[in-house]
């Protein structure tokens, strides 16, 4: 028997997770009371406060006593093996980054043939000031060797997944010494919540938010491609089950609407009154490209929102659009473009597990005096 064989879940319900459409499932239901979207009234903040930013935690949240225990291991195809306590990372050079993260399942739910999983519909987003050293300063106090291929960054969240593992994911070199790639010890301004990381996290802007590894434990460099479950099994776009598929990487195009007006309690349904509305939303895109264009559309019919002020490399940017509403039932909606041309879709965007859904976002109002 092999490692991997004798890792294998013994749980019958991680063997097969086929795609469902009807009712939400009572597992889905359990892994959406345990992580949380943000509230898309918050949107009006530039920052999203902590309590609102969005949460998907793969296994237990660990815990984590005291951050003065805390030490980061760096080892493999490095000339300097170290392990460094958070303190001696806090004493490296420091940079805040505005960031948008956004979950590569944000939007699953929307998908006719959904993926067993958590249920995101539009919610899976946040934006925070995040604060840490670039990786690239430890990274040069261990020296990479020159077959260094592939280097790994692991958590201490471990548990199973098809098999048992702790949560893993890594990057190329050329990737991880970007000077904007951060470890990261606080999120808007205080140490980070046990939720999101404490003590340590890694911080991969303009990536969706598998990247960004959190309760970081150790770094290995490797001079063979890392093959981690969340690696190499999850995280790829395919269309079937045999497709190889393509790693989910950067995040797409999208934006979002705060829902104006009042909101039924149960349906979320909007009540409007008759006459000039100013909806407001954000939009963002990924690998720090700038979203250049977001129209505003009622019932098919577009107009261009007005963009506010570029934000950070990184962050989303808002948008505002004055609608005439008069009385009846309409759907309303938004869509963005960013500075390479690539614009959300109108329709869903199928994947096998539900990545990288980004088509726009879709609210029904009632207009009445």
């Amino acid at each position: 028997m092999t490692e991997r064989e004798r890792r294998v879940s013994p749980f019958d319900a991680e063997r097969g997770r086929p795609n469902v459409e009807g009712d939400f499932l009572r597992q889905e239901v359990r892994l959406a009371n345990r992580n949380a979207g943000i509230l898309l009234e918050a949107l009006r903040h530039d920052v999203t406060p902590t309590g609102l930013h969005y949460l998907l935690n793969h296994f237990d949240v660990p815990y984590v006593a005291s951050a003065a225990d805390w030490t980061l291991s760096v080892s493999g195809r490095v000339r300097t093996p170290l392990k460094l306590s958070l303190a001696e990372i806090q004493a490296l050079p420091a940079k805040t980054l505005r960031v948008t993260l956004e979950c590569a399942g944000n939007g699953r739910a929307n998908i006719g043939l959904r993926y067993q999983s958590m249920p995101w519909m539009y919610e899976a987003v946040g934006t925070s000031e995040w604060t840490g050293t670039p990786l690239r300063h430890v990274l040069d106090r261990v020296g990479l060797e020159p077959d260094a291929m592939d280097i790994a960054f692991l958590g201490i969240d471990r548990g199973f997944d098809k098999i048992l593992h702790e949560y893993g994911r890594s990057l190329t070199p050329q990737l991880a010494l970007n000077e904007d790639v951060l470890l990261v010890w606080a999120m808007n301004g205080a140490p980070l919540l046990p939720q999101h990381g404490f003590p340590l996290r890694l911080i991969v802007p303009g990536w969706y938010g598998m990247a960004s590894v959190k309760w970081l434990d150790r770094i290995e460099v490797r001079d063979s491609p890392y093959e981690g479950q969340q690696q190499v099994a999850s995280y790829i776009y395919k269309e079937s089950a045999d497709d190889p598929g393509v790693p989910v990487t950067h995040i797409r195009v999208k934006s979002l609407m705060v829902p104006p007006g009042l909101p039924d309690w149960y349906t979320r349904h909007r009540l409007v009154a008759p006459g000039p509305v100013t909806v407001f939303g954000r939009a963002w895109s990924g690998n720090g490209v700038p979203v250049t264009r977001v129209e505003f559309g009622v019932d098919g019919t577009w107009q261009d929102a007005e963009l506010g002020a570029i934000d950070g490399q990184y962050a989303w940017r808002s948008w505002q659009a004055v609608w005439h509403a008069t009385e009846g039932e309409v759907e309303i909606a938004c869509r963005a473009t960013d500075e390479n041309g690539d614009t959300q879709p109108l329709e869903e965007r199928w994947d096998r597990a539900g990545f990288g859904n980004n088509m726009v976002h879709r609210i029904g109002v009632t207009v009445r005096a």
